[in-house]
């Protein structure tokens, strides 16, 4: 059972490592702000639970799974606060060329 575990995670942090590379990669690649707080929010943060995932798979121990969920719940609780900051500040400072935008919430104001 044990080898499972080890296996399961070694899966998860090569899938959570590949998703964070991407992410980088996406956020000096893409053009635009909406599209650079995209590639750093949405994978990153499946990235980074990933390898979470693999490291409690790996360590087992209540202390370090404790540690694990707060590190978790930090990056859920914290990732789309600052994507939406950073996207109201692109906004606001006129990097967005609204023309790509589907539907523009904030033009009235």
């Amino acid at each position: 059972m044990s080898a499972i575990a080890d296996w399961s995670g070694a899966a998860c942090l090569l899938a959570g490592a590949l998703l964070t590379l991407a992410a980088g990669v996406g956020v000096l690649r893409f053009p635009d702000a909406l599209g650079r707080m995209h590639a750093a929010t949405k994978p990153q943060v499946l990235g980074v639970l990933l390898l979470l995932a693999g490291l409690a798979l790996r360590l087992r121990t209540p202390a370090d799974l404790g540690m694990i969920a707060l590190v978790a719940l930090f990056q859920l609780a914290t990732a789309p606060v600052a994507a939406q900051m950073v996207g109201r500040a692109a906004y606001r400072s006129g990097r967005i060329d609204r023309d790509l935008l589907d539907t523009d919430e904030m033009a009235g104001r």
